[in-house]
């Protein structure tokens, strides 16, 4: 694992009320260790939850994240749609774009440039996430499949100083499947590669998300390229989430 900060995405997808903010209670007390103070915690729940979930963790080094955003930048006749300008407003500080969810219900390439943009002007961070299908993999795609999305996600975007990548293949979102360790490692050196010719000497954040858990975190964490966690089912559970983060900072 990387000796900088390391960072823990817990996204709750469509999952969550009032009453899951006491899953977090824990969290809290972890996050002020000095032992865990790599940790960088960032919980995306439901846009229902994001002011509640800002004011919980108030006084704490946690931060907020939204789990999309509309492309457009300003208020307008979108029903239905929430814009970055009002997840900022709700005390967030992250919100995740072009997870493969959000592609299949018809976010291309093109409108997560716009919606990445949108965000960054907007003063947020973003957890952009990209990944191949069990398809594409099938047939020796992933990495033209990567390529694509990462040249045309990122278009005209100078630098990724607020800008988290997380490779999360889709076959392995919650099926339990877990890619091969060198051939996870091979596939994220690949995607340095491809930053590193259109962002030159900067600063890559890589994450990796699909299926992870604590009985697996081990053999992740042994990845010492990648940055952090994007992490779905595991995170709703306060001690799965906090075995994950205990296994990965030892």
């Amino acid at each position: 694992m990387t000796n900088n900060n390391i960072y823990f995405v817990a996204n709750w997808k469509m999952y969550g009320n009032s009453r899951t903010l006491r899953a977090i209670k824990n969290i809290k007390k972890l996050s002020k260790s000095k032992k865990f103070y790599k940790a960088k915690i960032i919980y995306c729940p439901p846009y229902t939850l994001l002011e509640q979930f800002a004011n919980k963790v108030k006084n704490t080094n946690i931060m907020i994240g939204a789990q999309n955003c509309h492309y457009k930048i300003d208020y307008g006749p979108s029903t239905g749609f929430i814009s970055a300008k009002m997840i900022k407003d709700t005390g967030s500080k992250f919100v995740i774009i072009g997870h493969s969810e959000s592609r299949k219900e018809g976010d291309t390439d093109n409108k997560i440039n716009l919606k990445i943009k949108t965000a960054l002007k907007s003063n947020l961070k973003v957890i952009f996430c990209i990944g191949e299908s069990l398809k594409e993999k099938k047939n020796n795609k992933t990495t033209l499949v990567l390529r694509k999305q990462i040249f045309n996600g990122l278009k005209n975007i100078k630098d990724l100083k607020n800008i988290l990548i997380a490779y999360e293949p889709i076959w392995s979102i919650g099926t339990g499947v877990l890619p091969e360790i060198n051939n996870l490692k091979l596939q994220v050196q690949k995607i340095r590669k491809i930053l590193k010719n259109i962002f030159k000497n900067q600063n890559y954040k890589i994450l990796y998300g699909g299926s992870v858990s604590p009985n697996n975190i081990n053999k992740l964490s042994k990845i010492d390229i990648i940055d952090g966690f994007l992490i779905g089912g595991a995170s709703q559970n306060e001690k799965k989430f906090i075995d994950i983060i205990k296994k990965t900072i030892n």
